[in-house]
């Protein structure tokens, strides 16, 4: 190898950014393994070196057998040309991979920032962008889903992912993140750049419609103002650059319920409730403002959600009123129940109370007297009873017989009639004659009684 050659190899290590030695350190290995293939030595306790001077360019080749101590010079005469032939090899190995170690230099740590290319292939499974040494990758998860990326087209996009790989460096944009709407904001507007206003937050349906609130600590700087533009000539720009989709910049407030009513622009809101428990928040807004602060298919509503990180809760003014009359007849419903409760349980305890006032006089009071022993009957009272018994008997059949013959009675009413009046009059002479014979016996004096009062003083004597 002539010194020419080194001289070039030295010249290459320079302007690919190379480690001095580096062309020829590999070209050494290189040279090695041509040696043992075309001289078929596939033992590996042969040791094989290589030696390329770097003053000369001179070629040696040393061998040392197993069991040897020294190294012996084994350089064939034909070696310059297997030399030449490995060594345009390994240049262009290497000018290959300097050229790959560059660019995954060059877009190392760039992971958020912005590129331009041109679409060089679009299919269902991926889209490749040329950014000039190198080609992006932008994968399908990644596309907007309007967006039709054809052959030669221009666009931005921005860096989500940048991997090192055994060919070129992999480099993953997205069409759809939300930091490719902030980053051209940044580019579009100077004062983000110099720092007068701020992008706080970012929320995109991509394709469709984003939301980004903007902050200034200048009060002389107006965020909204500047992020549009005069005429709206800058927002234009971003929207331009998305490829029509819509954009709504908003002031960010660090007052939570300020910030949820300015995030649901362009809708007017009347009134905010935060819960702060449950990080939500109660939108109140006019009846011809809810379709509006609500969206198409709720857009607007999960925009400002996400932009502000809260779940909101949008009702017009009649539905609020309707809910807050609600909630004030369940309250009087729960305090009426509440009192009745109270009621019922002060209630219970005084019946408790009275049953262990009547559990404790009972365990005070006398034990009831036993109940005196009933009589046997005396033969008097049992012959009187039956006595008894047998006129009530003679009396139940006549009664019977009565009703039996009542019907006949009602057949023939004249003669009936005819029979009581006579009977009527047998009975009035009966009466008299009993009253006569009662007035008798009371002018006489009863013998019975006479006997008993003889009896005592018969006993006595």
């Amino acid at each position: 190898m002539s010194l020419e050659l080194v001289e070039a190899l030295k010249q290459l290590e320079t302007e690919k950014n190379l480690e001095p030695g580096d062309v020829i350190d590999a070209l050494e290995q290189a040279l090695v393994s041509a040696f043992r293939k075309n001289y078929r030595i596939e033992d590996e306790e042969v040791e094989i070196r290589v030696n390329v001077s770097h003053d000369t360019g001179d070629i040696r080749v040393f061998k040392k057998e197993p069991g040897e101590d020294e190294e012996k010079d084994v350089t064939p005469d034909n070696f310059g040309r297997i030399a030449a032939q490995t060594a345009k090899q390994v240049i262009l190995q290497r000018i290959r991979e300097a050229e790959r170690g560059q660019m995954f230099e060059e877009y190392r740590g760039r992971e958020g920032d912005i590129v331009t290319g041109i679409v060089q292939q679009s299919d269902a499974r991926y889209t490749l962008i040329s950014l000039g040494k190198v080609e992006a990758l932008l994968p399908p998860n990644e596309q907007v889903p309007t967006e039709r990326y054809r052959h030669g087209t221009r666009l931005k996009a921005y860096i989500t992912e940048v991997r090192k790989t055994t060919k070129d460096p992999q480099i993953v944009v997205s069409r759809s993140h939300p930091g490719l709407l902030r980053k051209l904001f940044e580019l579009e507007v100077p004062e983000i750049v110099e720092g007068f206003c701020e992008i706080k937050a970012v929320a995109r349906e991509p394709g469709s419609r984003s939301k980004i609130a903007v902050h200034s600590s200048d009060s002389n700087v107006d965020p909204v103002g500047s992020c549009v533009g005069p005429r709206g000539s800058r927002v234009r720009m971003v929207v331009g650059e998305l490829w029509g989709e819509k954009i709504d910049v908003v002031h960010y407030d660090d007052e939570i319920s300020v910030f949820v009513a300015n995030a649901l622009s362009p809708a007017k809101v009347t009134g905010v409730n935060i819960k702060d428990e449950e990080l939500s928040a109660e939108v109140i807004v006019p009846d011809d403002q809810l379709s509006l602060a609500i969206g198409k298919e709720g857009q607007n509503a999960r925009l400002a959600a996400k932009l502000t990180g809260w779940r909101i809760d949008i009702k017009s003014e009649t539905q609020a009123k309707k809910e807050e009359l609600g909630e004030g007849l369940d309250q009087a419903e729960e305090e009426l129940a509440v009192e009745e409760d109270k009621a019922e349980a002060v209630e219970g305890e005084e019946k408790e109370q009275a049953k262990d006032e009547k559990e404790e006089s009972a365990e005070v009071a006398p034990e009831p007297e036993e109940p005196a022993e009933e009589k046997e009957p005396d033969a008097d009272e049992e012959s009187s009873e039956k006595k008894a018994e047998e006129v009530k008997e003679p009396e139940e059949q006549a009664e019977k017989t009565d009703e039996a013959e009542k019907p006949e009675a009602e057949a023939d009413e004249p003669k009936k009639a005819e029979e009581q009046s006579v009977e009527k009059e047998e009975d009035d002479d009966k009466q008299k004659a009993d009253k006569s014979e009662v007035a008798k016996k009371e002018s006489t004096p009863n013998k019975d009684s006479e006997e008993k009062e003889d009896k005592p003083e018969e006993e006595k004597k």
